[in-house]
């Protein structure tokens, strides 16, 4: 048997039965598949968002620590403190800056910065953990003020405060993504 020409007489009938096959090679291969979204319900029918508002986020130290803490407050509570806690996060961070550009001079033009968080959820009734791991997360950012005269003290302040900011709301992210498909699966 050959493939139908398109001048033949009804050849919209086998296109109709080649895209029916292929649909139902499609339907048959994903219809066993165990892909489950990350925010809908978990695997025990709890809605995602109620969970992770039951994660009590505690203290981090230092300035990056307590913002790293509000971007995962605000990423799994919208903002506000857990309703009532069955799990606990604990974090530590370790913070590292290194040069990247140095001048001849010896001076960096531009830094990167490394922040990484060892962390790991504990149930609180029975204190076990359940789940750890690290993450990391990291910003890169200019010195305009060892560049010469045109640089500003004030861009060498802000620009390592900026890097922070945004590795700590990086790494908020990703904590929360981890939670999510961990909790998805167990809670």
């Amino acid at each position: 048997m050959s493939w139908p020409n398109r001048t033949q007489r009804g050849s919209r009938f086998y296109r109709a039965i080649i895209f029916a096959g292929f649909g139902a090679i499609l339907s048959l291969g994903s219809g066993g598949c165990a892909f489950q979204p990350l925010y809908g319900p978990t695997a025990s029918g709890a809605n995602m968002a109620d969970v992770l508002k039951s994660v009590q986020i505690t203290p981090i130290p230092g300035r990056v620590g307590q913002r790293l803490r509000n971007e995962l407050i605000y990423n799994t509570t919208g903002g506000g403190e857990a309703e009532k806690p069955v799990y606990r996060l604990d974090i530590a961070i370790r913070e590292s800056v290194s040069n990247t550009l140095v001048t001849q001079a010896g001076a960096p033009s531009g830094q990167y910065y490394e922040l990484s968080a060892e962390f790991r959820l504990v149930r609180i009734k029975d204190n076990e953990t359940l789940f750890k791991g690290t993450s990391a997360s990291s910003a890169t950012y200019d010195l305009s003020g060892n560049v010469g005269l045109s640089g500003s003290v004030y861009g060498d302040i802000r620009a390592p405060i900026d890097a922070q900011n945004r590795a700590a709301r990086t790494l908020g992210d990703t904590l929360k993504t981890r939670l999510a498909a961990f909790l998805s699966r167990s809670a």
